[in-house]
C-alpha cells in the first residue's frame, strides 16, 4: 500500500529532525561518508543487539526467549548506558517493535534521552547474486527502506547481511552490481552500506572483499567482525587474514567478540591482542561494538570484553 501524503511529510519531518539532532552531519555533496570519530577509548565503544535478543520483544525477533524478562529495544540504549557505561548503540532491524513513524519517533528520543548514539543498523539477509532479477530487486528494495530508516534514527549506516541461494555460487560481479545500486541509494543520504564476514558461503571475507573492490563506491565499505570466519572449521590463521583484509575497507564498525562457539558448544577462542594490532596498524579510527556471542550471561560477557577492549585500546 503506497504511503498517504500525510505520512510522506510525517517522515520528512522526523528525517529533519534526525538529522538535527544527530552528532554525524551529513554532507550532502560528500564523494564519501563521512563521520566524526571519537578519540576516547570508551567513546569508540558500542553494544549490539544481537546477544540480549532473548530478551527483547519485537514481532521479528525469532530468539526471544519468553522464560526471560522482555525488554523493548526502546529499553536498549538506556540499559547500556546504566549497565556498561557505553553510550553507542548497534541495534538490528529485527528487534523493532515496529517500523511505523510513531514508534520510530519514540525510538530516535529513548536513544537521546539516554545520552547515547546509532553507530549502526544490522540489517537481515536478502540474496544480492540471485539469478533470479525479481529477487535481486527485492533485496535492494529491502536496503533502501531501512536506508530511509536509518536517517530517521540518526545512524550513519546499515551492516547489510548477504545470504546465499540455493545451488548457486557466489558471484562477485553481480553482487557488486545490487550492492552497488544500494550503496548509490546510501551515498545520497550519507549512509554506507557495511557487509559483515559472517555466513562462510555468502559472506565469506574474501568473497565480500572482492565485492567491495569490484564495486568501486566509498559508500560501500567493510564490518570486520573478529571470530565469525573461525567458521566452520575452527581456522584460526584464515580468520586473521580474512579479518586483516576486511580492515582494509572499514569505515565506521567492527564486532569485538572473544571467540567462535560451534555447534558443539566448543569455544574457538581468538587472540584479542592480535586482532586490535590488526586493527591498530589498519589505521582504523571507528568504533568496536560489543558482540558477546558465547553461551552463559550476556550482560557478564558484555561487561569483560568492553573492558578487554578499553585494555588494549590503550595498549
Amino acid at each position: 500500500m503506497k504511503s498517504s501524503r500525510r505520512k510522506f511529510l510525517r517522515c520528512s519531518a522526523l528525517a529533519a529532525s534526525a538529522l538535527a539532532s544527530s552528532k554525524w552531519k551529513p554532507l550532502l555533496a560528500a564523494r564519501e561518508p563521512h563521520l566524526r570519530f571519537p578519540a576516547a577509548s570508551r567513546d569508540r565503544l558500542a553494544v549490539t543487539s544481537w546477544p540480549f535478543r532473548a530478551y527483547i520483544e519485537s514481532p521479528t525477533n525469532r530468539d526471544r526467549d519468553h522464560s526471560k524478562p522482555g525488554m523493548d529495544l526502546k529499553d536498549f540504549a538506556g540499559m547500556v548506558a546504566e549497565r556498561f557505561n557505553i553510550h553507542n548503540i548497534n541495534p538490528l532491524a529485527a528487534h523493532f517493535s515496529s517500523t511505523e513513524p510513531d514508534y520510530i519517533e519514540e525510538f530516535r528520543k529513548s536513544v537521546g534521552k539516554a545520552g547515547s548514539h546509532m553507530v549502526d543498523l544490522g540489517l537481515g539477509g536478502r540474496s544480492f547474486y540471485h539469478p533470479d532479477a525479481a529477487k535481486r530487486r527485492e533485496a535492494i528494495d529491502y536496503g533502501k527502506k531501512w536506508i530511509d530508516i536509518a536517517v530517521l534514527v540518526g545512524s550513519p549506516s546499515v551492516r547489510q547481511h548477504v545470504n546465499g541461494a540455493p545451488g548457486v555460487k557466489p558471484d562477485v560481479a553481480l553482487t557488486a552490481e545490487t550492492l552497488g545500486e544500494m550503496a548509490a541509494y546510501g551515498a545520497k543520504k550519507n549512509i554506507a552500506v557495511i557487509l559483515e564476514n559472517d555466513d562462510p558461503v555468502g559472506e565469506d571475507p574474501f568473497f565480500l572483499v572482492a565485492v567491495i573492490e569490484k564495486a568501486g563506491n566509498p559508500y560501500l565499505r567493510a564490518l570486520p567482525d573478529f571470530a565469525n570466519s573461525m567458521a566452520p572449521d575452527g581456522d584460526a590463521e584464515r580468520n586473521y587474514k580474512g579479518v586483516e583484509e576486511m580492515f582494509r575497507h572499514a569505515f565506521n564498525m567492527c564486532h569485538v567478540k572473544q571467540g567462535w562457539e560451534d555447534r558443539q558448544g566448543k569455544v574457538h577462542a581468538v587472540d584479542l591482542a592480535r586482532l586490535f594490532a590488526i586493527a591498530r596498524n589498519a589505521g582504523y579510527r571507528g568504533y568496536f561494538s560489543m558482540e558477546a556471542d558465547t553461551s552463559g550471561d550476556p550482560y557478564a560477557n558484555t561487561q569483560e570484553l568492553a573492558q578487554a577492549t578499553l585494555k588494549y585500546l590503550a595498549s
